[in-house]
């Protein structure tokens, strides 16, 4: 019953949850994408340090043995390759020799190079020479670790798509078995108002069949109708309607929208327990017409109005709490309309509205 009442509070929980955690991951995916970036490139730098190193010492015979072993000891997962000042290639790393020999082949991977990362240019200034050394520019590319990373936020986007068509199936069909509730619900229900007094008239009817008329038996079912007659008079006592002068036209199922008022002054007339009014208010305007049905009863708390009109939920000792979810079914799936609580208080009453669209006339 407690998750029956805050059933809308409990998905919007979900969904907000859904969507916290799902902005985490993303995030998260991000800051690993951006920090792996950066450690790629902080790699490359020294490997374009080392060369430029060694470029150097080349000159004086006098090798600096890190920057050796950085060079060509240290292993890299990124395609790379220098190009020097010439357009030709220098060297390279993880990838094809005998592809680099076509230009074509170069100067598209130098473009696939440059969209994923910038160059990096290899230059220093010789002092004994006196002028600027440049050994030409370093592309490279991502690594395959990068790379796969970078696909894991579709991946999980796509995950996440399955999950929710997974949830809205599941929804879709917790909806239809409560929609078939409802039309069993409503089957009893049916049965249980006409049941006393349809069964007693047709019982006296089968007697005066087989029997002859006795007038005894007319007084019995003269009582059975004045207990009708005693429920009507109830109602044009508590009851009262206000229509407009002009006619209004609407499309309606005149059977499903007759129960649907009839439930709503059934509702009120619980409410008050007898004593006070119910009122039905029909405002028409120029798209549309509204119904107000108001009773002076015991009233709802804010918390409740959208609760009622759940399957299950009922403020009454006995009930199905059926009755206003299929209403709510009838006004808006049946008829395209809207149905709400339009105001409450409690120990003062309850308006509840129902929004329709007319027709020109």
């Amino acid at each position: 019953m407690f998750f029956t009442k805050h059933s809308n509070l409990f998905r919007w929980l979900i969904v907000l949850a859904s969507f916290i955690i799902i902005s985490l991951i993303l995030w998260n995916t991000y800051v690993f994408f951006q920090y792996f970036k950066e450690e790629q490139r902080t790699k490359m730098d020294i490997w374009a340090s080392a060369m430029k190193d060694i470029a150097k010492t080349q000159l004086n015979d006098d090798i600096n043995t890190v920057s050796a072993k950085v060079f060509y000891d240290s292993k890299y997962d990124n395609p790379m390759i220098l190009i020097g000042e010439d357009g030709q290639v220098s060297t390279h790393n993880n990838l094809d020799s005998l592809k680099l020999e076509n230009q074509d082949y170069v100067q598209k991977l130098i473009r696939e190079f440059e969209a994923e990362n910038p160059p990096i240019e290899l230059s220093y200034f010789d002092n004994e020479l006196n002028f600027e050394v440049n050994l030409g520019s370093l592309y490279y590319g991502n690594s395959p670790l990068i790379n796969k990373l970078k696909y894991y936020p579709l991946a999980l986007l796509l995950i996440i798509f399955l999950f929710g068509a997974v949830v809205y199936f599941f929804y879709r069909s917790t909806q239809t078995a409560a929609q078939n509730k409802l039309w069993s619900g409503m089957a009893k229900e049916t049965a249980h108002q006409i049941g006393t007094p349809l069964s007693s008239l047709v019982g006296w009817t089968e007697i005066l069949k087989s029997e002859n008329v006795n007038p005894s038996y007319l007084i019995e079912i003269e009582k059975d109708i004045s207990r009708l007659q005693t429920i009507t008079e109830r109602f044009s006592k508590e009851f009262e309607i206000k229509v407009p002068e002009k006619k209004v036209f609407v499309n309606l199922n005149k059977q499903l929208y007759s129960w649907t008022i009839e439930n709503l002054v059934k509702n009120g007339i619980d409410a008050m327990k007898g004593k006070g009014k119910v009122e039905i208010e029909i405002l028409p305007s120029e798209k549309e017409v509204k119904i107000l049905v108001t009773d002076t009863g015991k009233g709802l708390q804010k918390k409740q109005y959208n609760a009622i009109f759940e399957p299950g939920y009922t403020t009454k000792k006995r009930g199905w709490g059926l009755g206003l979810s299929l209403a709510k079914r009838i006004i808006e799936e049946f008829h395209q309309g809207k149905i709400k609580v339009l105001h409450s208080e409690v120990g003062k009453g309850t308006t509840i509205q129902i929004s329709l669209k007319t027709l020109i006339s």
